[in-house]
């Protein structure tokens, strides 16, 4: 078979108008996702020498950012993404340039906070906005798993090839320089990305003189499948701690970044194999089922004993990231109303990045009171925690109506 043929599925994708300009812009959008918390990690630190000041800098963007943007997304299912996408990408440029002066201005620290918490929450879920424009482009549902796959995939390619661009850069020319291009890429994309508006999701019109209809979107089901992804971002997060911390022990701390990128790449290869196989049974089924995979295969990282295991284990366990996160995504979009869905696939994100955050966390103080070695049991627990939590999510799923699930999954 050619790769021509393999890769049909995808490039069938590119022929529907104007998905090539969304999906391109979004790429670059989205790149502060991969670079905001380390850009502001190596400025602080580069700064003041802290670790741990940079750190709690680091984690009020990226929890100001969870809270923030399911509001930016409930915006533009309301009045339209082009709209809030240039008011978003106006704030976070101001907010993120006054961040980057008070931390080189020496500033008193409260102001390094607040402006990081503002620059985080003014950051919109530029994911959530291209999988919103795939569904409104795609009207079949084995076309739309295709799109999420590859927006995985995309994801992917950002946090392999973002992170090291930025840490070379804030190496060799200055610290600011890493945070402050990942801004101006995510801001150049954000307004490239506004002015789409042949793609966008159409906004419910509203009858003049009565009240607008809110679209109930946090259901039961959701909450369930937000909270799953949560307990997969722990894992996330625990991995780059507790990846860096064993190589660092071993002596030798560059490979790191090869055991973080045999993680990503499984999961970049899983992601275009999911996207062109026709899983069968329910879009709940395939969620459950990826979510127990996932929990599985992390567990062989107790196993980790040296840096050649490790990699081996990290590309194994990456194979399972992507089925979990598009089966997730696609549920969602089964689930949630049109007039909703970018704050749906928003919520999801906003669980991820939750859980990273605490991931992060919990894997640093395992390290520091157990050693990197043993705290492999920090990854290899969220995603067991991860796996209970999908069989939760379908528990709740059941009760609730089936019918547009069923159908989904009869013809994907």
């Amino acid at each position: 078979m050619s790769p021509r043929t393999v890769l049909t599925p995808y490039l069938d994708l590119f022929a529907v108008s104007g998905t090539r300009a969304f999906s391109l812009t979004g790429l670059i959008a989205r790149v502060p996702m991969a670079t905001v918390g380390l850009g502001s990690v190596l400025l602080v630190e580069g700064e003041t020498g802290s670790y741990a000041l940079a750190g709690a800098v680091a984690g009020t963007l990226s929890l100001s950012f969870a809270v923030g943007s399911p509001q930016w997304a409930r915006a533009m299912d309301r009045v339209g993404q082009s709209r809030v996408l240039r008011g978003t990408a106006l704030l976070y440029l101001v907010f993120g340039l006054a961040f980057v002066a008070v931390v080189l201005a020496d500033a008193p620290h409260w102001t390094w906070f607040a402006l990081a918490a503002l620059s985080g929450a003014s950051g919109a879920n530029v994911g959530s906005v291209v999988r919103s424009r795939w569904a409104n482009v795609l009207p079949d549902p084995g076309q739309r798993q295709t799109a999420f796959a590859f927006e995985s995939v995309a994801d992917e390619v950002v946090f392999v090839l973002a992170p090291p661009l930025i840490t070379f850069l804030a190496a060799l020319v200055a610290p600011p320089v890493g945070f402050l291009t990942g801004l101006l890429l995510g801001v150049a994309g954000g307004l490239a990305l506004s002015r789409l508006d042949e793609t966008a999701p159409p906004v419910a019109a509203r009858v003049a003189g009565e009240p607008r209809t809110r679209v109930r979107v946090l259901t039961p089901g959701l909450i369930a499948i937000a909270v799953t992804d949560l307990a997969v971002g722990t894992v996330f997060g625990a991995m780059d701690v507790v990846v860096v911390g064993f190589a660092e022990a071993e002596g030798r701390g560059v490979a790191a970044g090869i055991a973080l990128s045999a993680y990503a790449g499984g999961s970049l290869v899983a992601g275009l194999v999911y996207g062109i196989v026709r899983v069968p049974g329910t879009l709940v089924g395939r969620f459950v089922g990826t979510a127990l995979l996932f929990a599985v295969a992390a567990q062989a990282l107790h196993l980790v004993g040296s840096l050649p295991v490790l990699v081996a284990i990290a590309f194994l366990a990456g194979l399972t990231i992507a089925p979990v996160l598009v089966a997730g995504m696609s549920l969602v979009e089964a689930r949630v109303p049109r007039a909703g869905l970018t704050e749906g696939l928003t919520w999801t994100s906003t669980g991820l990045v939750v859980g990273i955050t605490a991931g992060s966390a919990l894997a640093g103080t395992a390290v520091d009171e157990w050693g990197a070695e043993a705290a492999f049991a920090v990854p290899a627990l969220g995603a067991a925690v991860a796996g209970l939590f999908a069989v939760v999510a379908w528990l709740v799923l059941r009760r609730t109506d089936v019918r547009a699930d069923v159908a989904a999954g009869a013809t994907s």
